[in-house]
């Protein structure tokens, strides 16, 4: 999904006017911000709205979408995902997020402010197609934004023209998100046999933590490679 945003200046997130100048000849180390920072606050933005649930049983999961009226949109894809934030931990300590993420041979830039929770999970999102990710993070590395953390998973995408059904194969077992607006959300939860005792609203970078203080993983990243080399992960299930 593409958008189209109007880059304002956010002088409460500076970074070092000397990378600043070197990278791109700015005199101004505020505008080297216009690049990633976003004006979230304009009205009619979108709004995400989600819930994820834990999948133990892919196949029926899958049947009951078909049923449902659910058509697999894009099959089984790999995606990775960076994580990136200025040192500090600025966007991390205000809730919000600025993610690289690289889904099959598709580049996709996308802001997420800080998020709602109660039921369900809302957050103002912003996101780009990006032609050249490798090149665009050499601009986000001068900038002073560094990756504070990698996730990886199989991603096939399900939609019945009203939402979204994701089916993730990650490191740490599957998991589905349906993403629309909040009744239909419960709606599909319903068709899908998912109880609201099952919605998930962490992100995966919450679900990584848990999984890693209940299998003593030390595991930094949630890609299938650490997960699989990690000390003490093969002798806990979700580790496959």
């Amino acid at each position: 999904m593409s958008s189209s945003v109007r880059w304002s200046k956010a002088p409460q997130f500076r970074v070092q006017k000397k990378s600043c100048r070197a990278a791109l000849d700015w005199t101004d180390e505020d505008i080297c911000l216009y690049v990633v920072r976003a004006e979230v606050r304009r009205p009619n933005m979108p709004n995400e709205v989600e819930i994820k649930f834990r999948v133990d049983d892919v196949r029926g999961l899958k049947q009951r979408l078909r049923a449902s009226g659910f058509r697999e949109e894009t099959r089984r894809t790999h995606e990775s995902n960076t994580l990136y934030d200025l040192p500090g931990r600025a966007l991390l300590k205000k809730g919000e997020l600025l993610r690289l993420r690289k889904y099959g041979t598709s580049w996709l830039l996308t802001y997420k402010a800080k998020g709602k929770i109660a039921r369900h999970k809302t957050r103002l999102e912003i996101q780009t197609r990006i032609d050249d990710g490798k090149q665009f993070e050499k601009i986000l590395q001068a900038l002073g934004y560094v990756p504070s953390f990698l996730y990886e998973k199989f991603r096939a995408e399900w939609s019945d023209g009203k939402g979204h059904v994701v089916l993730d194969e990650t490191p740490i077992g599957f998991f589905g998100e349906i993403e629309g607006p909040a009744r239909w959300i419960d709606s599909t939860a319903r068709r899908l046999e998912i109880d609201r005792e099952s919605y998930l609203t962490d992100s995966y970078a919450g679900l990584f933590h848990a999984w890693k203080l209940r299998t003593r993983s030390q595991a930094k990243d949630m890609t299938f490679r650490a997960v699989r080399g990690s000390k003490h992960s093969r002798n806990f299930p979700g580790t496959t």
